[in-house]
């Protein structure tokens, strides 16, 4: 008997082992689980705890971009009001062009001498193709009543803030790796058309072709600007973010005060009450991770 069973050992159950591929394991169901499934489990991996000042900091940049459209409609009033003739708009135009070649030239490291040719013939290009197209502009809209242009600018004119890569720039900066994104571009035709819009309205040629150049410019390369300062140095960025908030909050009560009350709220709103609840909801933030996640690269594919 002894000698039976020794050659014939009773089965003893395999252990169960943890495999990505082979099926399912003989004496275990499909969707078995080890005693130590759990003990890989992860709790706020991925959290990324927040600083209070250091979000408002970020906010800025928001703020400032808010201000530089606010600025924008402010204009496009006066002038529809009569308030800027063309030769004033003209001026405008020249001196904004000037000083944004000069904080490029000021802030950048990487600008070449065929970079600066580069951006001047293509702005040679661009303005010479706007005065071409001016009286097409003139007439684009007119069979359309003025309250319905007004209504369709500010619907692109939100739409434009909201799709904004306020991180980055409209135009690839010198020395950046990385493209504007697709929703930056969307953003840029939004406030190109709404700019159309507006422009129609207006009674010369001259007129149109002077708006025209000045919200191109402000929404093409305002953002390098801005994008060129922060760069170059962070608390130059928050000095001309908060003068920028001043002057337009200034010109903005002369306008209305309602809208002075308005724009302030927002801007409160945007750099203090938002990041105070991003920090607030934070605590709430609960994420676990473990062995049943999908597999994450952890080096770029494109490299």
């Amino acid at each position: 008997m002894d000698n039976d069973n020794a050659e014939h050992p009773s089965p003893t159950r395999p252990k169960w082992r943890k495999v990505a591929y082979g099926g399912m394991q003989p004496g275990f169901d499909d969707n078995h689980t080890g005693e130590s499934f759990l003990e890989d489990m992860v709790m706020n991996a991925n959290v990324v705890k927040r600083d209070m000042l250091k979000v408002m900091q970020d906010s800025v940049s928001i703020s400032e971009y808010l201000c530089i459209v606010a600025l924008v409609g402010l204009v496009w009033t006066y002038t529809l009001r009569s308030n800027l003739n063309e030769t004033s708009l003209l001026y405008l135009d020249v001196s904004l062009l000037g000083s944004g070649f000069l904080v490029l030239l000021l802030t950048e490291e990487m600008l070449s001498l065929n970079l600066l040719l580069h951006y001047f013939l293509n702005i040679s290009f661009f303005t010479t193709g706007l005065f071409v197209l001016a009286p097409i502009y003139q007439t684009l809209t007119r069979s359309i009543s003025s309250d319905s242009i007004s209504a369709v600018t500010v619907s692109l004119l939100v739409l434009h803030l909201f799709l904004h890569d306020y991180a980055g720039s409209t135009v690839r900066a010198p020395g950046a790796l990385k493209n504007p994104t697709l929703t930056s571009f969307i953003s840029l035709n939004a406030s190109i058309v709404a700019s159309v819009f507006m422009a129609s309205r207006l009674p010369s040629r001259l007129h149109v072709f002077a708006i025209m150049l000045f919200s191109l410019q402000v929404f093409l390369f305002a953002p390098l600007v801005t994008y060129c300062i922060k760069k170059y140095s962070f608390r130059l960025h928050l000095c001309f973010s908060f003068s920028l908030m001043a002057v337009t909050l200034a010109f903005v009560y002369t306008l209305h005060g309602l809208l002075f009350v308005l724009l302030l709220g927002l801007l409160v709103f945007v750099t203090v009450v938002c990041p105070y609840c991003l920090i607030r909801l934070q605590e709430y933030k609960f994420e676990i991770n473990g062995p049943w996640d999908e597999a994450k690269l952890c080096f770029d594919i494109t490299d």
